[in-house]
């Protein structure tokens, strides 16, 4: 799916349908495109029929008030992101720390196995991943779906976006599979306290989370969980 932000086309990502305009949205929010400006449209393919582009074409609107956006070369995936020290520099220029109570690690170690009754297509399929708001009390909402985490994590904070709940203050992501650079990158873009993921954390994943103060988390299963970043 391309993902165009007022005429421009930014990003090509691969992605299991659905939930599009949410995706569009939040990978705007996450990439700090919106710089502040609310989202006034978004709809498929703002310069053709979303028929001829065959749903695959997502336009984000703020109106023309947020900056120009300069668009990425390459299609996203799942991986680390565009990894090194540099970047992380880049987040904290534009990002404040993490700030709030810390949660805790008790009531999110049994996210996992909460968020997994949600997740209706990896019940049958088993092949995508999911992520998902996590309550301070452990209750999971807001969960998505895709075949990339990042495009999960897209998708719910575009989901938050749209609500009015954004940043996530008092709130963390749990998400399936490892926590690499872009997810904790996208994490703290959404402001939320603290990321726990099934599997383990890229060491540059824990530098960020150090970071942006968030804590982090990996390894949660079977209602316990590796603590690799507490502020």
């Amino acid at each position: 799916m391309a993902i165009e932000f007022d005429g421009v086309r930014v990003a090509t990502t691969m992605r299991t349908p659905g939930h599009d305009f949410e995706l569009a949205a939040g990978f705007c929010h996450t990439e700090g495109l919106l710089d502040g400006h609310p989202v006034l449209t978004v709809k498929y393919c703002e310069t053709e029929s979303a028929l001829a582009s065959e749903f695959n074409v997502v336009s984000v609107s703020t109106g023309g008030k947020a900056p120009v956006p300069v668009p990425r070369l390459t299609a996203t995936t799942s991986s680390c992101g565009f990894c090194g020290t540099d970047e992380i520099d880049q987040l904290a220029d534009r990002l404040d720390p993490v700030t709030g109570p810390a949660l805790d690690w008790h009531a999110l170690a049994g996210a996992p196995e909460a968020m997994l009754t949600q997740q209706a297509l990896f019940s049958e399929t088993g092949a995508v991943h999911a992520a998902g708001v996590v309550n301070p009390d452990g209750t999971v909402t807001t969960t998505r779906e895709d075949i990339g985490r990042h495009n999960a994590v897209d998708k719910m904070v575009g989901r938050l976006l749209f609500d009015g709940q954004l940043p996530a203050r008092g709130s963390a992501v749990v998400v399936s599979g490892r926590a690499s650079f872009e997810l904790v990158h996208k994490a703290w873009a959404a402001g939320f306290r603290a990321l726990v993921a099934v599997s383990a954390p890229t060491a540059l994943a824990v530098a960020t989370a150090e970071r942006a103060g968030m804590q982090l988390a990996g390894f949660a299963r079977g209602g316990s969980l590796t603590v690799y970043v507490d502020p």
